[in-house]
Order: structure tokens, then sequence, then C-alpha cells
């Protein structure tokens, strides 16, 4: 493993440092989407039963605009930091501290402005240790091996994903004690990482001038990097339409007995696909070299689960498009993240870069809400939700097929 910050890494990294970056992304993946899957849903139920739809898109929206700004400006800071605790550590540790503190004040919100800062809160302090724990990637991780961290960073969302779910429904009861649960095991995966794992100190002199005009990343001078993040963009738009509301779906559409209960079901489903088409893909992709062809499979995959559900919006069919569903996005996000590291313009600048494209992950879900409600009221309710679902990851498809510098 190279002692230079800036070096391209050429070391294998090994099985602990890889576990502990999949523990601390766990923490974080769980701590995001509990509240969006289960409790804030219900909170915003308890606030408003009528208008629940309108609070949690507004609530999400606005912590989504925040999550915007925190990862690409924490990247940029953590590029130019030169603690002796080294660039990312410091930065991981602080947004997880943050989110925690958001969702201690969601666990005590009793109106609709302070869910709002509650989630404001969490979005920037877990974003912000978003971008600092993916630029580990390009810091640590040799190109040939980053297809399979990648597939470890996609497991751990969708562990995140169902473990959260698990937590805050047979676990733990209550909204409060949930969210407090989150914030737990959020620092805690945090405080693993940064304490065990080494994370090499940037030298003054090499520090890069803070340019605020640098956040910007011209598309007519790096192609690649921008048809990378339209990809990208799009996979996460897809995806939040077509998983942003599934538990109104299960209750309003399906009519599921006991709705929490069947997304356990469906979250449960797609965790296990999603492990193994992470896995599967991630290790075909590092051994061959090639990226784009595997992108464009999973992306295929998703969509095809998204046309399932518009054509039968049915218990049935979600049961078979849940595993699809996690199929394609494990296998996108083992080798889009090998991908999207490779795409990097600069290695000063890779925490920065790597929060601009995250901001690929955060825009979605200011503009999945407001889309959402127009498609559902326009355009056939949920049907035309997922159907939009699925052109949004067709369309991430051909951008892949746009970038030139990886196979």
């Amino acid at each position: 493993m190279s002692t230079e910050a800036l070096a391209e890494p050429v070391a294998p990294v090994r099985r602990p440092w890889m576990a502990l970056l999949f523990l601390a992304n766990l923490g974080l993946w769980l701590a995001i989407y509990a509240p969006i899957q289960v409790l804030l849903p219900r909170q915003a139920e308890l606030l408003d039963a009528g208008a629940k739809e309108a609070v949690f898109g507004l609530v999400t929206g606005v912590g989504a605009v925040a999550a915007l700004v925190a990862n690409p400006l924490v990247g940029l800071a953590s590029d130019r930091t030169t603690s002796r605790f080294g660039r990312r550590h410091p930065w991981t540790l602080a947004g997880a501290l943050v989110g925690a503190a958001g969702l201690v004040v969601l666990a005590s919100a009793s109106s609709v402005a302070a869910v709002a800062l509650g989630w404001c809160l969490v979005q920037a302090g877990l974003n912000g240790m978003l971008a600092s724990l993916t630029s580990a990637v390009p810091d640590r991780v040799p190109v040939r091996q980053r297809a399979k961290v990648g597939g470890l960073v996609g497991v751990s969302q969708m562990l995140g994903t169902v473990l959260g779910a698990v937590v805050v429904t047979a676990l733990v009861t209550g909204l409060g004690a949930g969210y407090l649960a989150c914030a737990a095991v959020v620092v805690v995966g945090a405080l693993a990482f940064v304490l065990v794992t080494p994370d090499v100190r940037l030298p003054a002199d090499r520090r890069p001038p803070l340019r605020w005009r640098e956040l910007w990343v011209s598309p007519r001078a790096h192609p690649d990097f921008a048809w990378a993040w339209c990809a990208h963009f799009m996979i996460n738009l897809g995806n939040a339409f077509g998983t942003l509301y599934l538990l109104y779906f299960l209750d309003d559409v399906v009519r599921h007995p006991s709705p929490e209960d069947g997304l356990l079901v469906l979250m449960l489903l797609y965790g296990v696909a999603l492990a193994a088409g992470a896995w599967w893909f991630g290790a075909h992709s590092d051994r061959t070299g090639r990226r784009r062809p595997y992108v464009l499979v999973s992306a295929g995959a998703m969509a095809v689960a998204a046309l399932l559900l518009a054509a039968w919006p049915t218990w049935a069919a979600a049961l078979v498009a849940a595993p699809l569903l996690g199929v394609g996005f494990g296998g996108y996000w083992a080798v889009a993240l090998a991908l999207l590291t490779q795409v990097l313009p600069a290695a000063t600048d890779r925490a920065k870069d790597l929060g601009v494209l995250n901001i690929a992950n955060a825009l979605p879900q200011v503009l999945a809400p407001l889309l959402a409600t127009a498609i559902l009221g326009a355009l056939g309710g949920y049907r035309g939700l997922f159907a939009a679902s699925a052109v949004a990851t067709l369309c991430a498809a051909a951008f892949v097929t746009r970038v030139r510098s990886v196979s």
C-alpha cells in the first residue's frame, strides 16, 4: 500500500481493511434507509395523515438539497486536509456525528419543520461521511480490485436497507427508539474504521490551492466523467422512482394486510439477490477488466423489474421484481464504482470529484418526489411511476455506452 497520499495504489487491500470499510458503509446506509423506508413515512403520517405523501416528499426533498451541497464541499475540504490523522478520517467521523445529531433531533420532532431540520442534518452529515468513505477506494484500492470492493460497498447498501427495516420494525419499537438505534450504529461503524485503519497524511506542501470554481468539472474537458455522471444520475433517479413510495404502494395499491411486513419480505428478497449480483458481476468485471457490458446488463435487469410492476402492480409481481431489481442494482454498484473511479480527472481532487459524482445520488432525491407527484397524478398512478423508472434506467444504459476510456 502506497505511503504517498496522491499516488495511484498498486498493492491489493487486505480483508480486514475491506471488512471495516464495509461496516462503516453499512452503518451509513442503515442510518439513511431505515428512516426513508419506514420511520419518515410513519412520522409523516402521524403529522398529517391526509397529506402524508406531500409531507414525506417535502422532508426528503429538502434533506436531499443538504446532501447535494455537503457531498462535494466535504470532498473539496478533505482533498486539502493536512491533519496528522489523515485526509479522510476526520471528515468520516465528523459526518457520522453530525448525522447522529440529526437522528436525535428526529427522535423527538413533533412538527414538519423539526422533522425537516433533523433530516437535513442527517443528510448533510452522512453525505459528508459518504464523500470521505467513497474516496478511500481510489486512495487505497488498485484498479484491478475495485469492482470487488465496489461489490462490498453495494452489499453494504443493501444490508443497510434490509437491516434497517429489521431494526426499526422487529427489534426496536417506536419512532424515537428507532432513530436512536440508527444513530448508535452509524457512530460505531465510523469509529471502527477511523480508529483501526490507516489514513495517509497529506503534506502541507502538496496541498492543492482552494479554488471554489474547481467544484465545476468541465464536460468538454472531461467528457467521460460527464457521461458517467449522467448515467449514475439516471440510475439513481430510476431507483428512486421504483422504491421511494414502495410502502404506500403496498398499502394503497396492493392492499397488503401488513404493508410494513410486506416491505420487509421484499427487502429480504432484494437483499439476497443484490449480494449475489454484486459478488458475481464484481468478480467477473475484475477478472476481465471490462466495466461497460456489466453495467448494461445490470441496467437492463432493473428496467425489466420496473416494467413488470408497471404491467402487473400486484403482490405476486412484486415478489418477482424485488430480486430482479436486487441483482441489477447489486451488479451495477459493484461495477459502476470501479468505472466511476477510473474516469476521475486528477488524484489531487479525488474526493471532490467523487463528491460531484455523488451529487448524482442526491439530486434524484430532490427531483424524484416532485416528479413522482406529477407522474402519480397525470400518468396512471403507480403504473406510470414504475414505467418512468424503467425509462430512466434505460437512459442510464445509453449514457454508459458513451464512456470511451473504460471498456
